[in-house]
């Protein structure tokens, strides 16, 4: 079908409240990536699937569009972490999923760090990680030498998924969250089939475990708090839905069970880039402080996910352990020595 009326059809389809099946979301999406849909038609699309609610086929389907159209770096999949996460929460926190993959990679879980600049936030991953004296502009090949020579990479979106371009104008443009702040996460350039996912949206967290699992993930965890974090949290419960040997269960973890404190929410926000390159530095540094004991929670759950700890809190303790040796800190220092030289040599 000709991509103009095969927007149009499936537009008509939403508005009327019918779902895509997977084949025309990813015809769809696959579309809009290859620049074939015009802005009002994004535009459209993205608010009719916000208004009716986006389902497991609809974003699969755009899922396996978008990483058709990404680049990939070619590497060993099988037991490679992403801590990726929605944004969109609306709360000014420092980067935890960020300091949690450099923890998760020091406990020796190979790490593809996937991320982009600030959307909601003052700071994303790519800029904390520049302030931290990352070179984040790696390209494939780039990335592969420095996942296998230090066990982590930072995988840059606008580098790797190009094709976004063509939605950037109506997403701006609409203002709100859409199905695309789902998709970030879902489209790992080097297909990690091992995910910490922190979502915006409580009533999505299992909706979008299952689009894991249908897009090949082995372990994952998809995590929202009740007190608003697309991150676990140690201010209230996290709901978390899990995948694990094929199945998705949904249940609730307190700070307590991970044997950590409770700390107000007001503790763990963060700044600007700068400030939170301060803030995970003193964390790396193995300063106590309510940042360290969330970002435990957190690399916790990575090495949980990866398979090195049993239960949650087993993998708390392994978070601890490579804090306080110092490892996590080495860890950091490498991923800034190898991406300098990555850089110098290109």
């Amino acid at each position: 079908m000709e991509a103009t009326k095969l927007i149009q059809s499936g537009l008509a389809g939403l508005i009327e409240g019918k779902d895509l099946s997977r084949n025309e979301a990813r015809d769809i999406m696959g579309a809009i990536m290859d620049g074939k849909a015009s802005s009002a038609q994004i535009g459209g699309l993205l608010t009719a699937l916000r208004i009716k609610g986006e389902t497991v086929d609809e974003i699969t389907g755009f899922a396996e569009a978008m990483r058709g159209f990404g680049t990939h770096v070619s590497t060993e999949s099988a037991r490679l972490l992403d801590t990726c996460g929605t944004g969109g929460s609306g709360i000014h926190k420092f980067n935890i999923s960020t300091v949690s993959a450099i923890i998760s990679a020091a406990a020796s879980v190979r790490v593809a760090k996937h991320g982009n600049r600030s959307a909601s936030g003052r700071a994303g991953s790519a800029d904390v990680l520049e302030a931290l004296g990352v070179n984040i502009h790696l390209n494939a090949e780039q990335a592969r030498q420095c996942l296998d020579s230090i066990g982590i990479c930072f995988l840059f979106a606008q580098i790797y998924h190009p094709s976004m371009r063509h939605a950037a104008a109506p997403r701006r443009e609409l203002g709100v969250r859409t199905v695309f702040n789902m998709l970030g996460p879902l489209t790992n350039p080097a297909g990690a089939d091992r995910q910490l996912l922190g979502i915006y949206d409580r009533s999505k967290t299992a909706t979008i475990a299952t689009v894991l699992k249908e897009l090949g993930s082995k372990r994952a965890m998809v995590v929202s708090s009740l007190d608003g974090l697309d991150e676990i949290s140690i201010s209230a419960p996290t709901l978390v839905s899990e995948l694990k040997n094929g199945v998705v269960s949904t249940y609730e973890v307190t700070p307590q069970e991970l044997g950590l404190t409770m700390h107000p929410l007001e503790d763990v926000l963060g700044g600007d880039a700068a400030e939170n390159a301060a803030i995970i530095t003193s964390v790396l540094q193995g300063q106590v402080s309510p940042y360290r004991d969330i970002v435990l929670a957190n690399a916790g759950a990575c090495i949980y996910v990866a398979g090195l700890a049993d239960t949650l809190a087993g993998g708390v303790e392994k978070a601890k352990a490579v804090v306080d040796s110092g490892q996590a800190l080495s860890k950091l220092e490498q991923l800034v020595a190898m991406t300098e030289e990555l850089n110098y040599v290109s």
